[in-house]
């Protein structure tokens, strides 16, 4: 059985999440921000870390990520200011690969989005999503220079549908508007699929729901695209 540490641990992403891997025996550290979460986190089977991460430095992040198996990243701002955007999206999570690093833990996925760091072009300096978009591209790209065995996830936009178990990974070039959305119980499962395959590091795997068992369709055997 493996230690995983979540951030972002009150996400729906990560309480799906972290009812997969607990139900199979796993470990999970669950890092959130507000007390008043605890309970919620708890029920997942997760163990709660109150900690704000966007106020915390390497070395504090470094401290509740050593021992783990593998890091994941599944916070976010939740929109409002675009100071807190980057601060958290950005910053935050810049940081915590930094943290990885030190604490010696070497696998970190992260949860980003379908086209990240590819549709900055499209958005004006006054769209309200640029911020997210300009803090996810940063991080991705923090994340992809690092010595860490990351992978990627860029899903589609998120439902909460109940998950099928069955994808179809695609070129991130594709807008993402045109296509079909992701369930975040999906996403959970891809989460899960990559932690248990190593040959995924190193891969950003861009997703959404459609036709393919999931671990066929992040499988060594088929090549999924890459960037």
């Amino acid at each position: 059985m493996s230690t995983y540490v979540i951030v972002g641990g009150h996400g729906k992403v990560a309480r799906l999440t972290e009812s997969l891997l607990t139900a199979r025996g796993d470990t999970v550290n669950a890092i959130i921000r507000d007390r008043a979460q605890v309970a919620d986190v708890a029920a997942c089977g997760a163990e709660p870390v109150v900690l704000d991460m966007q106020m915390a430095g390497v070395e504090e992040m470094a401290e509740v990520f050593r021992g783990a198996d593998a890091v994941v990243w599944s916070a976010g701002a939740g929109g409002g200011s675009p100071e807190r955007t980057y601060g958290v999206d950005r910053d935050a999570a810049m940081r915590s690969m930094d943290a990885a690093a030190l604490a010696h833990v070497d696998r970190y996925v992260m949860v980003s989005y379908w086209g990240a760091g590819r549709d900055l072009d499209r958005l004006g300096p006054s769209d309200g999503f640029r911020p997210y978009a300009e803090a996810k591209a940063a991080a991705d790209a923090h994340l992809r220079a690092s010595s860490l065995a990351w992978t990627i996830l860029g899903p589609t936009g998120l439902t909460m549908q109940d998950p099928s178990g069955l994808i179809d990974v695609g070129n991130p070039e594709e807008p993402y508007t045109a296509l079909p959305l992701t369930s975040r119980g999906n996403v959970a499962a891809v989460v899960v699929a990559v932690l248990a395959d190593d040959a995924t590091a190193g891969r950003t795997i861009s997703f959404h729901d459609g036709a393919t068992p999931i671990e066929r369709a992040i499988g060594v055997d088929r090549d999924p695209v890459r960037s």
